[in-house]
């Protein structure tokens, strides 16, 4: 065998993705983590028609650090893929294909679904609604 000193392909520690692509992959995984907080979701309504000792049970759990670290990590995941898949049925139109367009609207999808998030904590907080 002969040796090439050609260069090899970038692997991915050489090549930074762009920040779409990243977006794009934390798309995929936060509807999977919508899927896990779906079934949570039923564990609680479960709890809430086994009565009031499986009820106070669940609740226990949504207001430890753990259970509310879940529902803030599930709230942002909402928000996030909500926000990135109204930005693809605006690329399905046919707009924000730019470089540009895609970096700003890339930009957007984080601050709008931080910002969503931050609004509906406080909101649950100055409301005492339990979370």
């Amino acid at each position: 065998m002969s040796s090439n000193n050609r260069p090899l392909s970038p692997h991915l520690d050489v090549y930074r993705l762009p920040l779409s692509a990243l977006l794009s992959i934390v798309h995929r995984g936060t509807g999977a983590f919508l899927t896990l907080g779906t079934i949570v979701l039923v564990w609680w309504l479960m709890a809430l028609a086994g009565g009031e000792e499986a009820f106070m049970s669940a609740q226990s759990f949504m207001g430890s650090f753990f259970g509310r670290l879940i529902l803030f990590g599930w709230s942002f995941a909402l928000f996030f893929h909500l926000c990135n898949g109204v930005r693809h049925l605006i690329w399905d139109a046919g707009y924000g294909f730019e470089i540009g367009t895609v970096e700003k609207s890339s930009f957007a999808v984080l601050g709008v679904a931080g910002v969503l998030t931050f609004f509906v904590w406080i909101l649950a907080f100055s409301l005492d609604i339990g979370v």
